[in-house]
């Protein structure tokens, strides 16, 4: 997938330390560089792809095939890139695996203080389905559970 010189690809080993730099700018609680490369390396249910512009990587997202779901672990963009139309390039590249999986839907967590992304997922088909109390354990932010069912 390719769009405005912004190409989606898997995400390979190779990416492994453009991602863990965007993880340190983007998330409170950035996961490990270890934890990243166990999902690119090890973990079989893991399908993770980059959003490369000029051979870098700007952003990245992936989940987890669970028996017949997906569950949307991260999607993150660089600052210097938001507002340009990646993270819909990302989430709809996930919904395309999916559907590849013959998954029948997706779901994620998000912040509810997190507004442009639930702004991201809702264009992209996701309906707020519940909260999860407390979910976030360093600040005990609630998460806003959203689904998005490709059987309806």
């Amino acid at each position: 997938m390719s769009t405005d010189g912004i190409s989606i690809v898997r995400m390979e080993i190779r990416h492994l330390d453009e991602v863990h730099a965007l993880e340190q700018e983007c998330f409170t609680i950035p996961w490990s560089r270890d934890s990243i490369r166990k999902e690119i390396e090890e973990n079989a249910m893991a399908m993770y792809f980059v959003a490369e512009k000029d051979d870098a990587v700007v952003g990245y997202g992936g989940m987890w095939h669970i028996v017949n779901e997906g569950h949307i672990t991260n999607v993150c963009v660089a600052e210097t890139h938001r507002n340009q139309g990646i993270g819909d390039m990302i989430v709809r590249r996930l919904i395309e695996a999916a559907h590849e999986k013959e998954m029948i839907g997706l779901t994620l967590e998000v912040r509810v203080s997190n507004g442009s992304a639930q702004r991201l997922y809702t264009r992209n088909g996701f309906i707020p389905e519940g909260i999860r109390k407390n979910y976030y354990s360093e600040t005990k932010e609630d998460a806003v559970v959203m689904w998005l069912n490709f059987l309806q």
